[in-house]
């Protein structure tokens, strides 16, 4: 039986978005724990929406400054996914994310290599952090990490990377 929330849902669309899988040389993935997360205990690769008229290599760039403090001369693009990968957010999370626009995200994902050190890294680099804290873990373990309504997508992009790490 479909809802009225299911209705609504349906209606919108998904947020254009960016990730990154950012590995080091050891094959590593970096992941980081958001500072917004209330329950539970989960970690994330770097993401977040393309702006509008933005390119999504651009906006790579300038996610991955904002939540790592990684600048573009530190890493090397190696990779991206065939096409975007989506998810959509659970019903009590619709109409409360994104100004109540989206449904759920629609991620282009992208595969780099970290060339510079743990002290290129800086989580306070934009004045609204979003990660309190980050690791460094095989890429594996990464979708174990993420809240569980983005498991299909971190899978996937573990996936279609895995040989390329």
């Amino acid at each position: 039986m479909t809802t009225d929330k299911d209705q609504q849902a349906s209606a919108l669309g998904y947020r254009p978005c960016v990730g990154v899988m950012l590995v080091n040389y050891s094959g590593e993935v970096f992941v980081g724990r958001r500072i917004d997360t209330k329950e539970g205990d989960f970690w994330q690769m770097p993401q977040g929406g393309i702006d509008p008229g933005e390119d999504p290599r651009d906006a790579l760039f300038r996610e991955l400054w904002e939540e790592t403090g990684v600048i573009a001369d530190k890493i090397a693009v190696i990779g991206q996914t065939a096409e975007p990968l989506r998810y959509d957010l659970p019903d009590d999370l619709i109409g409360k994310l994104w100004g109540g626009h989206y449904r759920g995200q629609e991620q282009n994902w992208f595969l780099a290599r970290f060339e510079g050190s743990d002290d290129d890294i800086d989580l306070e680099a934009h004045k609204e952090p979003e990660f309190c804290e980050y690791r460094w873990v095989p890429a594996t373990t990464v979708p174990d990490l993420i809240v569980p309504f983005k498991k299909r997508v971190y899978r996937a992009v573990v996936a279609e990377f895995a040989e390329l790490i």
